[in-house]
């Protein structure tokens, strides 16, 4: 094995991956939620770096292809399990995250079938943008967690009638409940969004692997 800086941030997003999850068994919320924001952007950020480094460099190598999708997959794979495990959204995410699992785990069954012929399910840069879209997506539905609990330490102690009144403008605002409230909502809400938009590019470059094996499926391998 071949170790550069390209491979070793792979590896470092790679590992980053479990330890989001790692961050709600550790810390108490809002902070599990800052602490899985932060590593979960910084990893998707090497994402982008580590390619664009081993291609400036030269420094492309056969563990480096191998381990920058199964880190991909890693970190979206997990994200989506604590996302929906600990969520107020989780109801709504649960169908565009099992059509994003699905898709990932038949592609790779596809490909481990393929053996020596799975070069032909090649990445496409449809894929990539999946990928990203996808870690879009987590990153905001991560945010709202953090607004969500801000606005809960905000508003302990308090009667309901009095979070109603400061709502409405009746009362004044000392904590800031009504932009908490605005971001929590919306975050969630453009955090749904995207990740169905991600479930639907999933599905379109599933389809696409699907009919680039079919002629080798077809070979009674």
């Amino acid at each position: 094995m071949k170790w550069n800086l390209p491979n070793i941030l792979t590896v470092m997003r790679l590992l980053a991956a479990p330890a989001v999850a790692v961050m709600f068994l550790y810390f108490t919320r809002p902070y599990a939620d800052w602490f899985a924001l932060v590593l979960f952007v910084t990893a998707a950020a090497t994402d982008w770096i580590d390619g664009y480094l081993a291609r400036a460099w030269k420094q492309e190598t056969k563990l480096g292809a191998m381990l920058d999708p199964i880190a991909d997959k890693a970190m979206v794979v997990i994200a989506l399990m604590v996302i929906i495990g600990f969520s107020s959204w989780s109801a709504w995410l649960v169908l565009p995250a099992t059509v994003i699992l699905f898709r990932e785990v038949f592609v790779s069954g596809l490909r481990e079938y393929l053996g020596d012929t799975a070069g032909t399910l090649r990445v496409t840069k449809l894929a990539k943008w999946k990928t990203a879209l996808q870690m879009t997506a987590i990153a905001v539905l991560f945010s709202q967690g953090v607004f969500e609990h801000y606005l809960g330490m905000s508003i302990y102690g308090m009667d309901d009638t009095l979070v109603q009144d400061i709502l409405k403008g009746n009362e004044e605002d000392v904590f800031g409940l009504r932009w908490k409230v605005v971001a929590m909502e919306w975050s969630g809400r453009i955090g749904h969004w995207l990740l169905w938009l991600a479930a639907a590019l999933t599905a379109v470059t599933g389809w696409d692997y699907l009919m680039k094996a079919m002629p080798h499926l077809k070979e009674g391998r």
